[in-house]
């Protein structure tokens, strides 16, 4: 019998975000396998080196037909495997992956919710998706033995919202954490000041206040440098226009380099990590893995962003959506060139007490009680 199967969002985020609890669950002696949705599967998955299955699941969009049919073959394959229990992460494995297992008769069920997207966002139009999307949670959850949470803002929803009533089965973890022997502490470049954002070129990431906020600033400081490090993919929901992408190059403050397999090369490049989003995050993994290696963070005060922060040691908090802050915290780096330094030590340590992936892994692995 399996101990634990964990339904993933997508191959990537497996890989990325629960490799090391998958490790760590392993260590103890614990059978661990994964359900990996076909249309985002990745060879690079099998080399977790635990049992991968396949089962068919939209991207994006709910189709009541087809999120029906991902129940049934997620039902399917639970009975197939037997696991004692399930951890499903990201909206739709855990909604469906929650209904499943209910179904198979798994004995436990867990989920983490890793933020709430644009569906919950502020201002949001589309109100009966936001309803439809509450309804589902607070259907799934009911199920749940426990509900790993990232940041206290989604609890907070959460409860507002009447999705999630019984306060004991909520557990607060600080994010997916970060490895930081993957990520180790690297010294600030020499040389000029360079800002640095990785992430996809979403608009609700904030890669418009980036190149904004960099243009306003590259007038005035022509040896600053600004490097965008991230996948542009037309086809996502609120991905950057074509138009804007060309016109942030056509302006040549930022350099785009695109996607690459690992981001730990352009963090040692970087000087200052920012990352201006207003999604709904839950705790931005790239934010952590920019502090695990020493960078000051410019960052929203925003839910999951500004729990990365303590204000005016680590980084610099601003409003979303508003680029000529963005650039005024960046200006504070080149006009106070000790600032760096000190903010990026406290980064550092900030990281050490509350963000480390075995510290993190350790919570949920004893709420799961499986060992």
């Amino acid at each position: 019998m399996l101990d634990i199967l964990i339904v993933a969002g997508n191959a990537r985020s497996l890989i990325a975000n629960r490799g090391d609890l998958i490790q760590d669950l392993k260590s103890q002696g614990l059978t661990v396998a994964a359900a990996v949705p076909s249309a985002d599967y990745l060879a690079e998955v099998e080399s977790l080196g635990i049992p991968i299955y396949r089962f068919e699941m939209g991207r994006t969009g709910m189709n009541p037909v087809h999120d029906f049919k991902t129940i049934l073959s997620l039902r399917k394959l639970m009975k197939s495997c037997k696991p004692k229990a399930v951890f499903g992460y990201n909206i739709k494995p855990v909604i469906y992956g929650s209904f499943a297992a209910k179904l198979a008769g798994v004995p436990r069920i867990y989920s983490m919710i890793t933020g709430l997207g644009h569906v919950f966002a502020g201002g949001n139009k589309n109100k009966y998706v936001l309803k439809i999307a509450s309804l589902l949670y607070r259907s799934a959850l009911f199920f749940n033995t426990k509900v790993f949470f990232q940041n206290p803002d989604d609890i907070k929803e959460f409860k507002d919202r009447g999705i999630l009533t019984d306060s004991n089965k909520v557990v607060r973890v600080y994010g997916s954490g970060v490895n930081m022997e993957q990520y180790p502490a690297q010294a600030l470049p020499t040389g000029n000041v360079t800002f640095l954002y990785i992430g996809r070129l979403l608009y609700e990431k904030g890669i418009n206040e980036f190149c904004e906020a960099a243009a306003l600033i590259k007038a005035d400081n022509p040896h600053a440098r600004f490097v965008a490090v991230g996948p542009h993919d037309p086809t996502l929901p609120h991905s950057c226009s074509n138009s804007d992408l060309e016109r942030w190059k056509s302006v040549g403050a930022v350099e785009f380099i695109g996607g690459v397999s690992g981001v730990r090369p352009w963090i040692e490049q970087g000087t200052v990590f920012v990352f201006p989003s207003y999604y709904r995050e839950g705790t931005p993994r790239c934010v952590l893995e920019a502090m695990s290696m020493g960078r000051p963070i410019i960052t929203t005060d925003s839910p999951g962003c500004r729990e990365t922060v303590i204000r005016g040691e680590n980084g610099i908090l601003v409003p979303p959506r508003d680029p000529k802050a963005v650039a005024a915290a960046m200006q504070r780096f080149l006009d106070e060139p000790l600032l760096a330094e000190q903010m990026g030590k406290a980064s550092i340590r900030f990281v050490e007490e509350y963000y480390d992936v075995r510290k993190v892994n350790r919570v949920i692995m004893d709420s799961m009680e499986l060992v």
